[in-house]
């Protein structure tokens, strides 16, 4: 079973910086779909950023488009997302997750966030002061 486990967040104010990463172990494919989502209190869950490994290809959601940017190194099995210029609305619980099989990042790159992502890490809380 894949497991994922993060590491980063913590508190900053308005207008900071974070960097959160992602150790990816017993991954089941050599290229995986790789994403970050995020959940606050009475929110819904929302993947902000998507990466296919196999070729570096990136997805990001509307919300944090210029502003987040995920990235692998070069084993394929972590992952960063560095975070700037964030903002009160982008608190909440971040979790690493990742597909079951890497075929949807491959079929619509340019949606990966629409893809399942049914494995997660335990997160790691962002909160952002005003």
């Amino acid at each position: 079973r894949v497991q994922l486990e993060e590491s980063g967040g913590g508190s900053v104010e308005t207008g900071g910086s974070l960097r959160l990463d992602c150790k990816a172990s017993e991954l089941t494919f050599s290229a995986n779909c790789l994403a970050w989502f995020r959940q606050a209190p009475g929110k819904e869950r929302e993947v902000v950023t998507a990466i296919y490994t196999g070729t570096g290809n990136t997805w990001n959601a509307d919300s944090v488009k210029g502003r987040f940017t995920i990235s692998q190194n070069k084993a394929r099995d972590r992952v960063s997302l560095q975070m700037s210029s964030l903002t009160p609305e982008d608190a909440g619980m971040y979790y690493c997750a990742a597909a079951q099989y890497p075929s949807c990042c491959i079929k619509t790159p340019m949606d990966m966030g629409s893809c399942d992502f049914p494995y997660a890490g335990q997160g790691t809380q962002v909160t952002v002061s005003p």
